[in-house]
């Protein structure tokens, strides 16, 4: 029987997969629709929803809906009374003030605050044209968060809903099941790093940071606040400091100080947000 940690596993492998350009527009192609046995026909539409069909496909889930369409799919899920209006690990997430048929993804962590999402044929910045699959985060509160349907998932669910929340508790850490070990992100490596893998002598992708391990964390870390820093494959070039100097910004740098090379101050503060990795100089 198919996990909750499953499905998040396969999301998440996909974040940073683009969808087709052309005519200097994202048009919509992409290698989901083909692969969903019944949605072929979406090829070329709106193609969130069968981003999530094909994530529980490819693990085996038993039961979910086969819809290109949120909204099908959020009536199926109260039909079937796997329906909730708190998160869950591993929920559909529906989204659209008024019945959850604008835009859906998956969750794979929330809080009292926010809920943390994988969502397909969207973008950065969360306007219409999607381009990409994407980690997300939204207000549990925003009236655009409709709802969350539950797949039944191998010792339940871990939900926020009272009505739900005994099916799964949160797992502790066993001495059988030790605390994953973070990865160390030494900022003189990343910068050392980052000015070879970027030079115009190096190819594409090009990797020399002494960790790859590390380097990996430290995008991924990106990608977790919603930031393209490129493909997430070690390599510290160009893409990576355009990403990280959006990180900058964010954190209200401007001017030379965001100039996408990190600092203590910004690496450590994306290690501790992210739990990525434990930054050191």
């Amino acid at each position: 029987m198919t996990t909750a940690q499953q499905v998040i596993d396969k999301a998440r492998a996909e974040v940073g997969y683009r969808e087709g350009f052309s005519g200097g527009h994202w048009n919509n192609i992409q290698k989901y629709s083909g692969q969903v046995p019944g949605l072929e026909w979406s090829q070329g539409n709106a193609w969130c929803d069968v981003f999530v069909c094909w994530v529980f496909q490819m693990v085996g889930l038993a039961k979910f809906p086969v819809a290109a369409y949120t909204g099908t799919s959020t009536n199926t899920w109260k039909k079937w009374g796997r329906w909730s209006e708190y998160p869950g690990i591993g929920a559909q997430v529906m989204f659209g003030a008024n019945g959850g048929n604008v835009h859906t993804g998956i969750v794979y962590n929330y809080d009292e605050t926010y809920v943390y999402t994988i969502e397909g044929n969207t973008n950065v910045n969360g306007s219409a044209e999607g381009d990409g699959v994407y980690l997300k985060k939204h207000a549990r509160r925003d009236a655009y968060v409709y709802g969350y349907g539950y797949p039944e998932y191998e010792g339940g669910i871990q939900s926020a809903d009272p009505a739900w929340a005994h099916q799964a508790p949160a797992p502790a850490a066993t001495p059988s099941q030790p605390m994953a070990v973070k990865p160390v992100v030494r900022l003189s490596h990343v910068i050392a790093a980052m000015a070879l893998d970027a030079a115009p002598s190096s190819p594409t992708g090009t990797v020399h940071y002494g960790d790859p391990a590390g380097s990996r964390a430290l995008e991924q870390a990106l990608w977790d606040k919603g930031i393209n820093c490129g493909p997430v494959d070690g390599s510290l070039g160009t893409m990576f400091r355009s990403g990280y100097a959006v990180w900058q910004r964010n954190l209200g740098y401007r001017g030379k100080d965001a100039d996408g090379v990190p600092g203590m101050t910004s690496l450590t503060r994306l290690g501790q947000e992210t739990g990525r990795f434990t930054a050191v100089a």
